[in-house]
């Protein structure tokens, strides 16, 4: 029980101001020494940490390992003390990944728990390992590296939706599929030229994530409590040890700053946003009203009650949970947003909203990847929808500039033609010749041609365009960006 809890018979342990400086200070918190009595419980439950920040005991084992290098070097630790701490620390680290590490609950947060456990295992040496750091460094340290691999991380889980992207755009290379703005047809366009844009979309976030990872991967450790140490520590020693690209150039911003978690969160955001938008138009295109594609049984649910419903669950939860990302963002912002400098307990909310958030990425990332793997196109539904709703209107309008007609009049030409062709009930290859010519006279025969779907594809061959060459050129940059993505996982 944390010190300063009320005892069974009213009485406050540690009341007494002669009470020694050991009791004062529990063993798994890391301070207390001025303090004649412990937190009340009520404050100990809302400031201990060790739900959440257990995650960081890789990356703090990993500061402290490098932190005994350090202290060795300026004397602080002689050889053999060196040796016996960097053994301890790989012994709790063993126990650690065994799901074996013990808390107590007088640990405050990993850092105590750790340092409490040294004490336990080697006495007085356990203690020396605290010289020359604060946990104000060692947090922003430890989240930084967790940062660092979590983005690693979905970029490689992104280069894996991207190359399902790619595998489907391969596989049904030179099927049509209708062009939608406002989600009314448009356009037809080559249905891998459709799902080829979720990689490019998908290759934005991975680059937002690789943006974040370049920015924070900056040592904060010797920047102590916020102004630096006087043992001597190198600051540029860790930054080496820890495979961080830099050192924190002021130690004030390094123990006070959050906003590379800031970073990491918006490209977490924004990324389930892509997600979200994938998800809906898998819902839609599953639909008996739509119909163009049809989910995987094993990313899709039945009905409780209803025998013949197929649902696109996965999807839908893929949406659902891109408002939990918002959050986390927001959340975290709105804690940030007006703390002086340097560190303030605030900043324990850092870590939370973080965690959820890639959480979320690493469970959702998988589930549509291999929703997407599972789809299967209605080539016929999508070719006569490709064509529906006069979607080769702007061809015509732009042949009509080919023959010398400026664009805004061929615009109200071809809507007169459009008009008519709603009266007849038919779409744009179904009126004749005469009809066209008397609207206008440069509508004469041969503009009968620009109603062939493929001729229209075909005609949009610039780099970024629809058509076939366009798209196998542009398959063969979108397979070399999703490797690229998915070789991060091996960083």
């Amino acid at each position: 029980m944390p010190a300063g809890r009320p005892t069974d018979d009213g009485l406050t342990p540690m009341d007494d101001a002669t009470t020694d400086q050991h009791a004062a200070t529990d063993a798994g918190r890391l301070w207390g020494g001025r303090f004649t009595a412990g937190p009340d419980e009520a404050a100990w439950a809302l400031g201990v940490s060790t739900a959440f920040d257990r995650h960081l005991w890789r990356q703090d084992l990993a500061g402290s390992r490098a932190h005994v290098h350090e202290l060795h070097r300026i004397g602080v630790l002689e050889d053999d003390e060196r040796d016996r701490l960097l053994a301890a620390l790989e012994r709790c680290g063993e126990l650690f990944a065994a799901d074996a590490f013990v808390f107590l609950d007088t640990d405050e947060d990993v850092h105590g728990a750790i340092e409490r456990w040294l004490v336990e295992e080697l006495g007085p040496l356990g203690g020396k390992l605290r010289a020359g750091r604060s946990r104000n460094d060692q947090i922003a340290s430890d989240l930084r590296l967790w940062c660092r691999d979590a983005c690693d991380e979905v970029v490689g889980l992104i280069g894996w939706l991207q190359q399902a992207f790619v595998d489907q755009a391969e596989a049904h290379l030179g099927w049509h599929a209708p062009g939608y703005t406002h989600l009314q047809r448009g356009q037809p366009v080559l249905l891998s030229h459709h799902l080829l844009a979720y990689v490019w979309m998908l290759d934005r976030d991975a680059g937002r994530f690789r943006d974040a990872r370049h920015r924070l991967n900056a040592s904060t450790l010797a920047s102590g409590a916020l102004a630096g140490q006087t043992l001597g520590l190198d600051p540029q020693a860790y930054a080496d040890h820890l495979g961080f690209d830099t050192v924190a150039e002021n130690s004030m911003d390094a123990v006070a700053s959050r906003d590379f978690a800031l970073e990491v969160l918006s490209a977490a955001a924004i990324c389930a946003v892509t997600l979200s938008r994938l998800g809906e138009e898998i819902v839609l295109w599953a639909t008996a009203e739509f119909a163009f594609a049809r989910v995987g049984d094993a990313f899709s649910t039945g009905s409780s009650i209803m025998p013949q419903k197929r649902n696109p669950d996965i999807a839908e939860l893929v949406r659902g949970k891109t408002g939990r990302v918002i959050g986390d963002l927001v959340g975290l912002l709105t804690t940030i947003k007006a703390l002086p400098l340097t560190y303030d307990r605030d900043l324990q909310e850092d870590k939370e909203p973080v965690f959820d958030a890639i959480a979320t990425l690493r469970l959702t990332l998988p589930a549509i990847t291999g929703t997407v793997a599972s789809l299967t196109f209605d080539r016929q539904r999508l070719a006569a929808a490709s064509v529906g709703g006069f979607a080769l209107a702007t061809d015509l309008a732009e042949e009509l500039v080919t023959r010398g007609v400026p664009f805004r009049e061929a615009h109200e030409i071809v809507g007169e033609v459009v008009r008519l062709a709603e009266r007849r009930g038919v779409d744009l290859d179904g009126l004749d010749a005469d009809e066209l010519a008397a609207i206008h006279p440069a509508l004469d025969a041969t503009v009968a041609e620009r109603f062939d779907p493929q001729q229209a594809i075909d005609r949009r061959d610039g780099v970024n365009g629809t058509a076939t060459t366009s798209v196998a050129a542009q398959l063969e940059r979108a397979r070399a960006a999703a490797a690229a993505n998915r070789g991060s996982m091996g960083q």
